[in-house]
């Protein structure tokens, strides 16, 4: 029989090559590459051999099936986010900085899921029992049916759970599982990689969905080889600042609802609060309007959400102005300034300027782009924009304004928070009908004239 080549790959990266070398060429890091033998390999390493297989059944695209069933945790923002609950057999990932909250919501979803009829199985490799035990304590949720296991090895666990056969597992951390057959430390690349297919294999084939729970880099992406991601059906991000008590849960892959939708909760003593009107929580610490203070109305999913950006131009004696930016796209930030310079005759050369997301959001959206260049604008001038009015619309380099998509959504939201008043792009779909008066701007140099006066 032919002997399985072997595959050498970057445990820091999970770069794939063919031969070992002391450095790896994708990321520059030094003593990381391994030795990896495939699974398994065909006669000859190239077929796989004369044996048939069976043939697969086929259907075609106008077959109609029922929808999968859901069981929902009765938390609306966590239900929300899973796209109206928790699917059998579906595999999860949920990722965070470390001490953000991440533990705390799946304890709390662990119990609800448990409370809503659902056998659960928590299994921590990070904790020991008791430290989850008084964790569950301290949220009021001790009596709640969850059943604990404290352990690392994966075969071990998967043992366990083949005789329970729970309706839901959670297992916390995949970085911390360890699998016998591979011959790595656990949390690298390999053990990474090979407990989540394991824990993903065992949910599509019991009907068990699994919730993982991974590490995050300095970047904020999830630890590990990005396979890992394209393994499971959906994977969730779980945000926010630490001086801030919000938390957003937002969804930026599901197989069985809408990706980009949020959650978005409370940090409270007792843990972590649903917050039902995330616009009027975020606008709540808004004072009075001060110059470079302007709020956007965005969409984050399927819903419209209010938040306040925050300007502030101040003189540097640097040679180098600082551009600081928390919670939005600093080079998106750069190309706004950059058309304000160019198509507006308005310098910040010499000018430090700061941009924040109030309430430690996190804006994505290019719709923000003229609520930005307001902002700017509001603080350079030291003109504030009136509190009654949001600002929507996204800059093309031309310095036109483009019109965006769910602006009726958009106006309605702020309407019901008590806005009267809009500037957005001219040619939008915006009816009126929301009761707001629209100022609708075609460039951004009628910005800048009829608001600010500027130029």
């Amino acid at each position: 029989m032919a002997k399985a080549s072997a595959n050498f790959v970057c445990q820091s990266c999970g770069n794939a090559t063919s031969k070992w070398s002391g450095r790896c060429d994708a990321c520059g890091e030094w003593n990381t590459i391994t030795e990896e033998v495939p699974l398994s390999q065909g006669p000859g390493g190239k077929t796989l051999g004369a044996t048939r297989g069976r043939k697969v059944a086929l259907s075609d695209l106008a077959t109609t099936e029922a929808a999968p069933p859901r069981t929902a945790s009765r938390i609306d923002e966590l239900d929300r986010v899973l796209g109206g609950g928790l699917v059998p057999g579906s595999a999860i990932l949920v990722g965070g900085d470390p001490g953000i909250g991440k533990s705390t919501l799946l304890l709390q979803a662990a119990a609800a899921f448990a409370r809503a009829g659902q056998k659960v199985i928590y299994a921590s490799g990070e904790e020991a029992r008791a430290q989850v035990r008084m964790r569950a304590q301290r949220l009021g949720l001790g009596e709640a049916p969850v059943q604990l296991a404290a352990e690392t090895n994966l075969r071990d666990i998967l043992t366990t759970l083949e005789a329970e056969k729970p309706g839901l597992v959670i297992v916390d951390s995949i970085q911390t599982m360890w699998v016998d057959n591979v011959a790595s430390a656990p949390g690298s690349v390999a053990q990474v990689r090979a407990a989540a297919h394991e824990l993903t294999t065992f949910a599509k084939r019991h009907g068990t969905s699994v919730i993982m729970v991974g590490h995050v880099t300095k970047d904020g992406q999830i630890a590990g080889p990005r396979v890992v991601e394209h393994m499971v059906d959906t994977v969730l991000y779980f945000e926010g600042e630490r001086g801030h008590q919000f938390r957003i849960l937002r969804s930026v892959k599901n197989r069985f609802g809408p990706a980009d939708e949020i959650g978005v909760f409370e940090m409270t003593g007792g843990g972590l609060a649903e917050v039902l009107n995330p616009s009027a929580l975020f606008l709540s610490e808004r004072g009075t309007p001060a110059p470079g203070s302007v709020v956007f109305s965005g969409i984050e999913g399927t819903r419209p959400v209010l938040v306040e950006f925050q300007a502030l131009v101040a003189p540097t004696p640097q040679s180098q102005p600082r551009r600081s930016v928390v919670g939005w796209d600093g080079g998106r930030l750069a190309m706004i300034l950059a058309v304000l310079e160019a198509r507006c005759g308005i310098p910040f050369a010499g000018l430090d300027v700061y941009l924040n997301v109030a309430g430690g959001m996190k804006i994505n959206e290019p719709a923000a782009d003229l609520a930005v260049a307001a902002a700017l604008l509001s603080a350079r001038e030291d003109i504030a924009v009136p509190p009654e009015t949001v600002v929507f619309g996204e800059i093309s380099l031309s310095g036109a304004l483009r019109p965006v998509g769910q602006t009726e959504n958009r106006l309605k939201e702020a309407q019901k928070l008590g806005f009267s008043n809009a500037i957005l792009p001219k040619g939008g779909k915006a009816t009126g009908k929301s009761g707001m008066s629209l100022s609708q701007m075609p460039d951004l140099v009628t910005l800048v004239g009829e608001v600010f006066g500027a130029g």
